[in-house]
């Protein structure tokens, strides 16, 4: 019997199989002759907190699709295998003169994972990488191949950008890029009551910031990157001091094994909503000792996004892979939620079907396109059938 685990090992599952595709073809050999309730799930790099790989029969494997197919230099577009790593796109990508608009902290994941799940960075007029995409090339529930883009499915392809691998195999991605860019980054500390008191100030002021907020020194490390055409400073500095091209300054290497609840609030509670997580780890949570994350991000128009249609600020919260989570993931959520809070679909969050739909607008729409290319269930893992609207 073969087994799977992400990269935290916190998630794992013993499956029937666990293939490792290598074609179109054997995808879709192995989606045709799936017995009656077997279902399938497709894995990246495995770099989620949340049970999204796990909870289906099978698991498929796309480390085998990777690399840049083609790019489009006039247009500024890339057509890129899912299974791709975001770390080796910098380099293949400037070989060409393009990037990415925009990445997260973290490089390790797939591309396709990243877009499944609305991975996103920092920066209140950039968006996540999911809004970024242009067409995406799938596999869908009988096993067809189907190339789909706002041409083929109209507004319904917003349903598809941050597509939670429900509706089908996900095996080229077409991204919107930019022109190369390099990056200068400042890093500087605040209290956690210079913070709470300048937060609107600092995010109007810097395009990308973010900070870290350390519970137990109530002390914050603000970064703050801005385009630059000075020349990369070789070798690249440690974080927070770096001056390079965007791949070599948005990434950073967070090797410690840990769990994460992310939520994303309108980016004028943001301010309040971090003051009442930093009040709840100073007078009750005071055994924690990992940070809380703060970021920003613009709207766009994905049906699943966490920015969707509003203005937005993210708020993340961590714990040592070691310790239960769930009693201190439980309060913070609890003051999301106040703040009408979307989870990220890649990380810890407890709410269900009923939930999601009061945050989503277009929730039950997202299910009915994701049931026609997928009309026998098979992509549905026990997640998404315990979320899914009542029919």
């Amino acid at each position: 019997m073969a087994y799977w685990q992400n990269w935290s090992g916190k998630l794992s599952q013993k499956l029937e199989a666990l293939h490792f595709v290598r074609s179109v073809e054997d995808i879709s050999a192995i989606i045709r002759e799936l017995a009656p309730g077997e279902r399938v799930r497709v894995a990246g790099a495995g770099h989620s907190h949340a049970p999204l790989v796990i909870g289906g029969e099978r698991i498929l494997d796309l480390g085998g699709f990777s690399g840049v197919k083609n790019t489009d230099v006039h247009h500024q577009r890339a057509r890129i295998s899912a299974g791709t790593p975001i770390y080796t796109l910098g380099q293949a990508l400037h070989s060409s003169g393009l990037a990415l608009r925009n990445q997260g902290d973290i490089d390790r994941q797939s591309l396709g994972g990243a877009c499944a799940t609305g991975t996103h960075g920092s920066g209140r007029a950039l968006q996540n990488l999911s809004a970024n995409i242009e067409s995406v090339q799938l596999i869908d529930g009988e096993g067809c191949l189907r190339e789909l883009s706002r041409d083929s499915l109209g507004d319904d392809f917003d349903a598809v950008k941050v597509g939670l691998g429900a509706f089908g195999v996900v095996t080229e991605i077409e991204m919107n890029c930019r022109e190369a860019f390099k990056l200068r980054e400042v890093s500087f500390q605040r209290t956690g009551d210079e913070l709470v008191a300048n937060l609107h100030q600092m995010m109007q002021t810097h395009e990308r910031f973010e900070f870290f907020w350390q519970p137990r020194q109530d002390q914050g490390l603000v970064k703050t990157m801005a385009e630059t055409d000075d020349a990369p400073e070789y070798p690249i500095a440690k974080e927070g001091e770096r001056c390079g091209w965007n791949y070599e300054v948005l990434p950073n290497h967070r090797p410690h094994l840990h769990t994460e609840m992310e939520y994303s609030v309108a980016a004028a509670d943001g301010p309040a909503c971090f003051a009442e997580i930093r009040d709840l780890l100073m007078n009750t949570f005071t055994e924690v000792q990992w940070p809380v994350e703060y970021r920003t991000l613009a709207q766009d128009d994905a049906w699943l996004s966490n920015a969707y249609e509003r203005e937005t600020v993210t708020i993340s919260v961590h714990q040592d892979v070691r310790v239960d989570e769930s009693d201190y993931y439980a309060a913070c959520e609890s003051i999301f939620k106040a703040y009408q809070g979307r989870p990220h679909w890649g990380k810890v969050h407890y709410l269900d079907g009923e939930n999601l739909a009061s945050l989503y607008p277009k929730w039950r729409d997202w299910w009915r396109l994701r049931d026609h290319l997928d009309p026998r269930g098979i992509f549905l893992n026990d997640f998404l059938s315990r979320v899914r609207p009542k029919r």
